[in-house]
């Protein structure tokens, strides 16, 4: 990361607003990337958080640093899912947002990923979206301004790079999941993607060089997707809805 990305994130620290206090948001992926540096975020600006993922070790540390509420769960577990968010509700007294930041990658040219490779990451990318919306819509629907923030990513808005073609499916599946649900659950809950480019997390190991095609010719910290979902879940974004937010250095333009 380099010097003037540091500065941002340090002066973004120091400047919370509590934009986010009183809130009660799921967060699933939590334990790592993304859903980590969401987490660390929305707790700074006040939100209380329940944390989903599969790495309970990870999960553990995220909880301490936060204070939010561990819940290891695999989201593509219909049944678990529920029961989770039923205990998450009720920890939480209310859930009012969700960010689904989990995900997974699958990288190989077309002809050698196997139908099982292909399911996974749809299973976990789009189903697990969509079944960890679906459980916490009983308790949205009651608030008055609810919001919903899906991680779909660059390569499902502008599919360009070889070797991704289950991976901008999925993403691009997401992307108009969020659409319909925006169009469905207006005007009382706001559901909106975020479009990262590469970001430095470990799903990048492999891609690392490959920021030639982006205009500003780096990767992104976590910490920066962060403040656009922030933004995505704040009430600064309160007329924007079905939106897909391309926060990917430039890699593509809208």
């Amino acid at each position: 990361m380099t010097d003037s990305v540091l500065e941002m994130n340090e002066s973004t620290t120091e400047t919370s607003r509590g934009q986010l206090r009183g809130r009660r948001i799921v967060i699933t992926g939590a334990a790592s990337g993304i859903g980590r540096a969401t987490a660390r975020l929305f707790s700074r600006e006040g939100a209380s958080l329940a944390l989903l993922d599969r790495d309970e070790g990870g999960l553990a540390e995220i909880a301490r640093e936060t204070g939010g509420h561990p819940y290891q769960v695999d989201i593509t577990n219909e049944e678990l899912v529920a029961a989770v968010i039923e205990k998450a509700s009720v920890v939480l007294g209310g859930i009012d947002g969700v960010v689904n930041a989990a995900g997974v990658m699958c990288s190989s040219p077309v002809g050698d990923v196997p139908a099982s490779a292909w399911r996974r990451v749809l299973e976990v990318n789009l189903t697990g979206t969509y079944i960890v919306t679906q459980s916490c819509l009983r308790w949205m629907a009651q608030e008055p301004a609810a919001t919903i923030v899906n991680i779909a990513s660059a390569a499902g808005l502008l599919p360009n790079a070889p070797g991704l073609t289950a991976y901008a499916a999925s993403k691009g599946g997401v992307i108009n999941l969020t659409r319909a649900l925006a169009a469905e659950l207006a005007p009382r809950i706001r559901a909106n993607s975020v479009c990262p480019g590469m970001v430095d997390t470990p799903m990048a190991d492999g891609f690392r060089g490959n920021v030639g095609n982006y205009a500003l010719k780096r990767m992104a910290d976590a910490a920066e997707i962060a403040q656009a979902i922030l933004f995505l879940t704040s009430s600064e974004s309160s007329y924007i809805t079905g939106a897909a937010l391309a926060a990917d250095g430039g890699r593509s333009f809208h």
